[in-house]
């Protein structure tokens, strides 16, 4: 199971040519995050008030494999790997069954007062499993 998303590539997300700018295409994929997590009960806004900890980022790997233009309909699909610590967010975009990019984010779970890893909370590890 995944969760997956429609990104429409508008006009501000492309260069002067109207071919989607990475950096755009990079904004898309953590709002793609940000949804999911938003959906499961654990938004990102709220790990730190509610519950003492954070999911920085800590690295990303990503193949940009085809252009999307301004007007194109993107699908994103994410699924999540979840270790003792560290979240792994598998990413696969498509436009019309091509796919236009492929990557992963780790992000390591953090107590808010610390910067160490800490090990994934059970509740939060159960809803990313689920996606």
């Amino acid at each position: 199971m995944s969760f997956t998303r429609t990104w429409t590539v508008r006009f501000s997300d492309t260069d002067p040519f109207g071919i989607a700018h990475y950096p755009r295409m990079i904004d898309a994929i953590h709002e793609t995050s940000d949804m999911c997590m938003d959906e499961i009960g654990w938004p990102y806004w709220e790990l730190n008030d509610r519950y003492g900890l954070g999911l920085p980022l800590v690295s990303m790997d990503f193949d940009f494999t085809s252009q999307v233009n301004g007007g194109d309909e993107v699908e994103i699909e994410l699924d999540a790997t979840v270790g003792d610590s560290s979240i792994e967010f598998n990413y696969r975009a498509t436009h019309e069954s091509d796919v236009v990019f492929e990557g992963t984010e780790y992000r390591v779970c953090v107590p808010l007062d610390g910067d160490s890893g800490i090990e994934v909370p059970d509740d939060l590890r159960k809803s990313l499993e689920s996606i």
